[in-house]
């Protein structure tokens, strides 16, 4: 058998007595440079893991001896847990599984976790050491609760906090650097991730981010008349990237053409958080802007990002449109971020109700919807309308670099009323 043995910072002292006499009994001792350290005296033959191709070679001649012979023992030394990220996958993928015995030490991450105090069953837990941090985007992307990263030289604790902060979140999240775990200089400590970009760290550390309930405060007479960033609504906790993004509100906004020296009346129909209410409130505060959506979640998202940001002219309707419209007074404008398939329905209540001069925008993600929304047109006369297909990317730092993440695709469908339509002008405009 060959032991993969797995080591703490602390050394020796870490080990189990019975993990000890097996090292104490090894005719071979392979590790690092590290972990030889630990036995500077040890009797075996000693062999550095710098070549690993040169390491297994040895290991199969060894092995092919030890059908000979059972007087040789054979210990690897390793960090931590060898199947948890470690030297142990290699090894199974290069010698015969049933050669091999494990003996785990704590991983880095499990003492990281229990160093903050966190429950960690439901953690994500990914390795940017060699790697790249597209699966750490993604998962900040999700808003995944909980993530614990092993870094490297490259992707670096600043890296990781650099990140964060280039995705413009609609989620905060708090860093803990948890470094030489185990060790004599063990430090762990919690950070915002705008407090890493000059900061250095031992070069064994472990990162944890988890996401804050608290949102963090606005200073309002500091943000831009529209266009506000996403991570600065409440949002969805277990769906945070579910909002209309920055950019394609900025695009509604300027298809809906909003007046904001009169009052106008306002639906925003599967108002979701509330983002495009928002930014309709704070553009045309003598207007009212009826906020539908079906969700107690998000009328309560929609409630709370209407005091964060300070407007008092949206009217949250808890309603599953086109339920409930009949209750509201005639729009000026109409957006429809959402239908729940009951598109066509929305459609003939807004076409019915919808203002002279009116203007009704639709922002839609899939084919379908798209489709449907041309048929309902199709059949219809007095409309004049326009599409625009939006297909953008947002620059994402990535260690060092700059590449862009692409956002989800949408279609604006923009529709008004066309004032050369009579009862004797039965065109249709597609």
């Amino acid at each position: 058998m060959i032991h993969v043995i797995g080591i703490g910072l602390e050394g020796v002292s870490g080990l189990s007595e019975s993990v000890r006499q097996l090292i104490d009994r090894a005719t071979l001792l392979i590790g690092s440079a590290r972990h030889l350290e630990y036995f500077p005296n040890h009797p075996a033959n000693c062999l550095n893991l710098g070549d690993f191709r040169a390491v297994i070679q040895t290991l199969r001649d060894r092995l092919n001896l030890l059908d000979q012979t059972n007087e040789s023992c054979i210990v690897v030394l390793t960090s931590g847990d060898p199947l948890f990220f470690g030297l142990g996958r290699l090894l199974l993928a290069e010698l015969p599984s049933d050669r091999l015995t494990f003996h785990p030490h704590l991983s880095s991450v499990q003492l990281a976790f229990s160093r903050v105090k966190l429950p960690w069953q439901e953690a994500a837990l990914i390795s940017a050491h060699g790697r790249s941090l597209e699966e750490l985007t993604r998962s900040l992307q999700q808003g995944t609760e909980t993530i614990a990263v092993l870094t490297d030289p490259t992707n670096t604790p600043a890296a990781i906090a650099h990140l964060l902060r280039g995705l413009d979140l609609p989620t905060t999240y708090k860093i803990w650097v948890c470094e030489n775990l185990g060790g004599v200089d063990e430090q762990v400590n919690c950070f915002a991730p705008e407090e890493l970009d000059d900061r250095s760290f031992a070069p064994l550390n472990v990162v944890i981010l988890h996401r804050s309930t608290e949102a963090n405060p606005l200073n309002l007479d500091s943000l831009p008349a529209f266009g506000l960033s996403d991570h600065l609504f409440l949002s969805f906790h277990d769906r945070p990237g579910l909002m209309t993004k920055r950019e394609v509100r900025i695009l509604v906004l300027a298809e809906l053409g909003l007046h904001s020296a009169k009052p106008q009346v306002i639906w925003d129909i599967g108002a979701g958080t509330g983002s495009v209410s928002v930014e309709m409130a704070r553009l045309c505060g003598q207007s009212k802007v009826y906020a539908i959506e079906q969700t107690a979640a998000g009328i309560s998202l929609i409630e709370q990002n209407a005091v964060r940001f300070g407007v008092e002219k949206i009217i949250p309707v808890h309603a599953k449109a086109p339920d409930r419209l009949e209750e509201l007074p005639d729009p000026d404008r109409v957006f429809i971020g959402g239908s729940s398939g009951q598109l066509n329905e929305i459609l003939d209540q807004c076409s019915k109700r919808l203002a002279p001069a009116g203007t009704i925008v639709l922002a839609m993600a899939t084919l379908e919807n798209l489709m449907m929304a041309m048929s309902w047109l199709q059949a219809q006369t007095g409309w004049n309308h326009r599409l625009l297909q939006i297909n953008l990317s947002r620059s994402t730092p990535i260690a060092g670099l700059t590449r862009f993440t692409p956002l989800n695709p949408v279609t604006l469908l923009t529709l008004e009323r066309d004032p050369k339509n009579s009862a004797n002008n039965p065109a249709r405009y597609q």
